[in-house]
């Protein structure tokens, strides 16, 4: 998954219980193929968190196949350069090591993220929360470590073979990031990875 500092991809309606919804007061700047993203100020922060609201036709079992397959997620999260597993406790826990391109000059950032997934046993829905563990792993010369990440979704069935994604992110990219990098990844960055995952979703 992805970072950048005034804001970088995905989740989450007022209604749903995490970190204090109330705190986020977000405005949406997109609207687009069924893809709704939405940016908050995060008092006391520099960067943005970012929602993404939207309905696919796809089953959980294909959606959760592709959040699993962690090697290659590059395929449809924006500018992901490269993901591993680092450690697995079993199919629904897991630690990954993920790399993001940025343009140059900028370095690359690098995050560690403990993966939690659940479902109820129906299941009615699955949620998916993604927590930074920065000081898991040494740093990488070269890269700039992220030093807070958090995402969580929550996936719901409206209908047979329809999908409805709630999705959160707040990530500090770390280091200096210019205003027109920032500004450049402010809608664009959701609005493709979730254009492309409705893409797989549908093969």
């Amino acid at each position: 998954m992805i970072l950048i500092r005034s804001s970088f991809f995905f989740l989450l309606g007022a209604c749903l219980c995490f970190k204090g919804s109330g705190q986020y007061k977000w405005k949406q700047v997109k609207d687009k193929d069924g893809i709704r993203v939405f940016l908050s100020d995060i008092a006391g922060r520099s960067y943005k968190a970012v929602r993404v609201e939207c309905t696919f036709p796809g089953t959980y079992q294909k959606l959760f196949s592709l959040l699993d397959d962690i090697p290659n997620n590059k395929d449809w999260v924006y500018n992901l350069k490269n993901s591993r597993v680092l450690k697995r406790l079993n199919p629904l826990e897991y630690w990954i090591h993920s790399e993001t391109h940025l343009p140059w000059p900028m370095s690359n950032r690098d995050a560690v993220i403990h993966v939690r997934m659940h479902t109820d046993s129906l299941p009615h829905f699955f949620t998916r929360i993604g927590t930074g563990e920065p000081k898991l792993i040494p740093e990488s010369s070269g890269l700039v470590r992220v030093p807070h990440y958090y995402a969580y979704w929550k996936v719901t069935m409206p209908a047979s073979q329809m999908l409805h994604i709630e999705y959160l992110i707040e990530a500090d990219p770390g280091g200096s990031i210019p205003a027109w990098l920032s500004n450049m990844f402010v809608d664009k960055g959701p609005y493709e990875t979730f254009k492309k995952l409705k893409e797989l979703l549908q093969k």
